[in-house]
C-alpha cells in the first residue's frame, strides 16, 4: 500500500529539532521511558497531540526474535538467552509522528502482542485472542533460518483469513546485521517482495534499549516510523482523505 506523492508521515521527523519535546516525553534521562498502564507521554498544553492507537500482532516460528524485536521497539533489555514465550505478552509503545499534510503532530500507541508459537498451536483460542481487534500482523523471519523464511507464505495463508484484508500485513526479516551467517539472500527477498506485493522491513540482533544514542531510537526509528506509516496511510485511504496507488499491491 503506497500513496503517491510520497509517504504520509514526515520520515525521521522525531529525531529533528522539531520533534525533540516530543521525543523528550517518551524518554527518561536520556533513555526509553517505561508507561504504566495507564501513563502517557505528558506535553504542556501547547503541544498536545491527539493519540491514535493500533494493535499489532507479532506472528513467527519460535525463535525468530519476536521478543527480541518488542523489546528492542520499546527501548527495554533483550533477553539475553532465547526463551519461549508462553502465552501472551502486550508491551505498549508511544511514538509520536508528524502527518505531512497537518502541522499537528500525532502520539501513536502501538500495542505490540507477542505470543509463543508452541502455545498458540497448543491452545486453539490463543490465536483468535491476538487477532481480536488487531490492525496489524507482523510475519517475523530469521536472516539466519532459512526455515523462518521459507514458511512465510504458509503462516500468512494460515493467520490472515479471506474475510481480513483490512489487516495491514508487514513482513519484517531479523538478525539481518549477522550477514556473515545468513540463509536468506538479498535474491530470495527481492523475489518474495515481487511475488506477494509486500515490502520487507529489515531489524538488527543488537539491543534497541542501550544502543544507537538517544535511549536506542536512533536504531529503532526507521521500523517505527515505517510500521505507524502503513497503519496512518491504511485510515487515510479508508477515510477518503489520502489517495491510493492503484499500481501497488495492497497489503
Amino acid at each position: 500500500m503506497a500513496a503517491r506523492g510520497g509517504p504520509v508521515l514526515e520520515p525521521g521527523w522525531l529525531l529533528s529539532p522539531a520533534g525533540r519535546p516530543y521525543l523528550d516525553s517518551i524518554l527518561q534521562r536520556n533513555q526509553r521511558r517505561v508507561f504504566g498502564l495507564l501513563e502517557r507521554p505528558a506535553l504542556p498544553p501547547p503541544l498536545a497531540a491527539p493519540t491514535v492507537t493500533y494493535k499489532l500482532f507479532l506472528s513467527g516460528k519460535s525463535g525468530v526474535g519476536k521478543t527480541a524485536l518488542v523489546a528492542a521497539l520499546a527501548g527495554t533489555p533483550v533477553p539475553p538467552v532465547h526463551h519461549e514465550t508462553l502465552g501472551i505478552e502486550a508491551t505498549t509503545v508511544y511514538w509520536p509522528a508528524k502527518p505531512r499534510a497537518s502541522g499537528r503532530p500525532v502520539i501513536f500507541q502501538l500495542h505490540f502482542w507477542d505470543c509463543g508459537d508452541g502455545a498458540l498451536k497448543k491452545f486453539e483460542h490463543l490465536l483468535p485472542a491476538c487477532k481480536e481487534e488487531a490492525d496489524a500482523i507482523l510475519f517475523l523471519f530469521s536472516f539466519i533460518d532459512r526455515s523462518s523464511f521459507e514458511e512465510l507464505p504458509a503462516q500468512m495463508s494460515r493467520v490472515v483469513g479471506p474475510d481480513e484484508e483490512n489487516l495491514v500485513r508487514v513482513v519484517i526479516g531479523t538478525k539481518f546485521d549477522l550477514c556473515p551467517q545468513a540463509d536468506v539472500t538479498e535474491g530470495d527477498v527481492t523475489a518474495f517482495e515481487e511475488t506477494w506485493g509486500l515490502p520487507v522491513l529489515r531489524a538488527g540482533s543488537g539491543p534497541g534499549g542501550a544502543g544507537g544514542g538517544r535511549g536506542g531510537l536512533v536504531r529503532v526509528a526507521p521500523l517505527l516510523d515505517a510500521l505507524v506509516e502503513r497503519l496512518w496511510l491504511r485510515d487515510q485511504i479508508a477515510a477518503g482523505v489520502a489517495p491510493g496507488d492503484e499500481g501497488s499491491p495492497p497489503t
